[in-house]
């Protein structure tokens, strides 16, 4: 019927209508996915852009760090007053190790020629440098603080430098017996050395220790005339440790170079009696006036001798300790004879 076919006709133009919609709905959902690739290849390329330019970041700012560290550890060696200040100035970072390096505390300083020195001068060898420097004062000033100030002095030091000798004289004294004891060493190495080498031959043992001994004085002679000074200085009590110990390692240096290597009581009496036969040397060499003090090296050829002689006569061996004690008593006579203590009055 008419109606029939016209119910037909609307639902086939709804049914057309409904396909349309649900084509376009197909289109719109269907397109994010066939653009897909296009947004993540978009996505890629800004993501690959910012990671390029995140490096160029990063190799300029490690560029600049490095120069900056570089400018500032040169100025910082150049002006080391101005240290912090410089650091600030940079916006040095204590976690950049560039600029932790930089930032560790000098250790070098300029003397007044410019020269850049690897370490500061320790306050012992500052003392060390201008104890020695005194020296060349004391024949005119004697072995007192005035010497330690004109040696200062010519170091273009102030002379208030003696404050940082708490013992004045006492250090003066003890610097000049260690240098030389020193030097006696660096003497006796030399020629035990050359004797290793076969460019010298081996001296007796009385020999040796007769010239290590005059060696040793001989060094006293520019300070002859002074030397009782010296003396009466190191008996002070607060003296007398650094005295004795600068004088057994003497003596014990001579024996050790002279070939002794005993480990009983010979290793006592051995040094007991050099320390004597030097300290009594000493003493004549005070009074001597004889040229060239041919007297103080005639007296400690026969205390030397007499030293040999105990050493090698069987009985005295028996009774070591006794003619040590013997030989100190005929030193002290003679040293007497010498200065004119047992004459009547």
């Amino acid at each position: 019927s008419p109606s029939v076919q016209l119910d037909m006709a609307a639902l086939l133009l709804r049914a057309l209508r409904t396909g349309r919609t649900l084509r376009g709905l197909g289109s719109a959902v269907a397109a994010p996915a066939t653009s897909t690739p296009r947004c993540s290849s978009l996505t890629q390329g800004f993501h690959s852009t910012a990671l390029r330019l995140q490096d160029e970041s990063k190799s300029d700012k490690s560029s600049s760090s490095s120069s900056s560290s570089t400018s500032y550890h040169e100025h910082y060696q150049a002006h080391p007053a101005d240290q912090d200040t410089t650091a600030a100035s940079h916006g040095a970072s204590a976690d950049d190790p560039s600029t932790a390096d930089a930032s560790r505390a000098n250790t070098s300083y300029q003397d007044q020629s410019g020269e850049q020195s690897e370490e500061y001068e320790t306050e012992e060898q500052l003392q060390a440098r201008i104890l020695t420097a005194a020296l060349e004062f004391v024949p005119l000033h004697g072995w007192t603080v005035d010497a330690i100030a004109a040696g200062a002095e010519t170091l273009e030091l102030s002379s208030a430098s003696t404050g940082m000798f708490n013992n004045g004289a006492g250090d003066l004294v003890l610097h000049f017996i260690a240098q030389c004891n020193s030097q006696l060493t660096e003497i006796l190495a030399e020629q035990n050395n050359q004797v290793q080498l076969g460019q010298a031959e081996q001296k007796k043992t009385a020999d040796f220790l007769r010239d290590a001994v005059e060696t040793r004085l001989r060094m006293n002679i520019p300070y002859i005339d002074t030397w009782p000074q010296a003396m009466s200085i190191l008996l002070l009590p607060y003296n007398i440790p650094d005295s004795l110990k600068h004088l057994s390692t003497m003596v014990d240096d001579i024996w050790y170079y002279a070939g002794d290597r005993s480990t009983d009581m010979n290793w006592y009496t051995k040094r007991a009696a050099l320390t004597g036969i030097y300290n009594t040397t000493e003493l004549v060499m005070l009074q001597d006036s004889s040229p060239d003090f041919q007297d103080t090296w005639n007296f400690l050829d026969n205390r030397i001798q007499d030293m040999a002689n105990m050493a090698t006569s069987a009985k005295q061996v028996q009774s070591t300790g006794e003619a040590v004690v013997q030989g100190f008593m005929g030193a002290a006579v003679t040293l007497k004879n010498l200065t004119g203590l047992n004459q009547r009055r």
